[in-house]
């Protein structure tokens, strides 16, 4: 019997994160203790003054469509925020607000990237990179990540690797899973090598900008033409903990943005009025919040760095940004999936398998740490208790 799914169906990947959520939800509901560290969002709640702007909002009327675009404030919000920390001159008409930051790496290959065409990406990477070229019919290039570079990119492979049939090169700084970051020398070789291609952009992942911890966040479009040539992605689900508020942007080239928001109309029609509003007293109210968050995260970052070096046949390396640690885990015998299973069903502790993120990322695991101290600390109990026995 043939199948009554449309061919392009079996490309499309998935988000393994939400997959391993389910399962140690179902555990909990049997009654097993369950430590979750294998979603990427903050354990924080949204705070209280973005909180009020949105029910200020919803009290006053604002229940009804939007421009496809996203409203006028939040967009003229969103370029004097990317103005002023990016150092660049954004226009309203160059941004567009979207249902959370994904569509934005939808719409741009939908927009870009034809069948044949060639996308880079970084791998151990964010699932859905590769997920949405395999849709469009492109072929996925990946970048090898690798831990003798902290999980940085290599600036001279994605110059090898650039061709003809070149189309989009992806970079995500601070980068899920690994928490490398990519440096102002490296970004500089990959600008100059695409400087002089008017049909190569770069997709340029910011989303965790505000999250991290040694040195400050580079991106692409500090250099000569690379605006033009870049869309930025950011939101609002990491920096100020609204995961639930589904509330992404776009920063691009006035002509793109209109196709993205040509793509929102036939999709989604438009974002909530109500959470845009949201997102404008985010990005312009007290910022004291996001901050203390970066500094707690900090402080988990040494806990759960030191404690899983001193579990036996584990070593990690010290994450620069995010809330992700990758930890080599081929001491212990397993394959990343086979030990990311056994975690969860012997330890009652849910991680990622290196593998979710991409072939490359065999031999390691993804933890989160956005959970508090004491519940890694009990994490990293049961994975040594649980290591000793098998």
């Amino acid at each position: 019997m043939s199948s009554i799914f449309a061919d392009r169906m079996k490309t499309l990947g998935t988000e393994t994160a939400f997959e391993v959520l389910a399962k140690a939800k179902a555990l909990e509901k049997q009654g097993k203790s369950i430590v979750h560290l294998e979603i990427g969002e903050p354990d924080f709640d949204t705070p209280r003054n973005i909180k009020d702007a949105a029910i200020k909002a919803l009290n006053a009327g604002y229940t009804h469509y939007t421009p496809s675009a996203g409203m006028p404030e939040l967009r003229q919000a969103v370029a004097d925020y990317i103005s002023r920390t990016r150092k660049l001159d954004v226009k309203p008409e160059e941004v567009v607000i979207t249902p959370g930051a994904k569509p934005i790496m939808f719409f741009s290959i939908l927009a870009l990237v034809n069948p044949g065409e060639e996308v880079l990406y970084p791998n151990p990477g964010f699932p859905i990179y590769e997920s949405m070229i395999n849709f469009v019919g492109a072929k996925a290039v990946p970048i090898p990540l690798k831990e003798e570079n902290e999980f940085s990119l290599d600036p001279e492979y994605v110059k090898k690797h650039v061709t003809k049939k070149t189309r989009m090169i992806i970079l995500n700084s601070p980068e899920n899973p690994t928490g490398g970051v990519v440096t102002r020398e490296q970004l500089k070789v990959i600008a100059d090598c695409i400087k002089d291609r008017d049909d190569v952009f770069v997709l340029s992942d910011e989303i965790y900008s505000r999250l991290i911890y040694e040195g400050k966040d580079e991106s692409i479009t500090q250099f000569s033409g690379m605006k033009d040539k870049t869309i930025l992605l950011d939101g609002f689900s990491k920096t100020y903990a609204m995961t639930g508020w589904r509330l992404g942007y776009g920063v691009m080239r006035k002509d793109l943005a209109q196709k993205v928001a040509q793509l929102m109309t036939n999709s989604n029609s438009c974002t909530a009025a109500f959470t845009q509003l949201a997102g404008v007293e985010a990005l312009t109210g007290s910022q004291k919040e996001p901050e203390r968050m970066v500094e707690e995260f900090k402080k988990r970052r040494e806990v759960i760095v030191k404690g899983l070096n001193e579990i036996k046949d584990i070593t990690c390396k010290k994450p620069h940004g995010a809330f992700y640690v990758f930890p080599n885990i081929t001491g212990t015998g397993m394959d990343s999936r086979k030990l990311s299973d056994y975690l969860l069903y012997n330890a009652g502790v849910a991680v990622l398998s290196g593998t979710s993120f991409g072939t490359f990322g065999e031999g390691y695991l993804r933890i989160s740490f956005a959970n508090s101290i004491e519940n890694i600390k009990k994490a990293l109990e049961r994975i040594e208790k649980s290591l000793k026995k098998q």
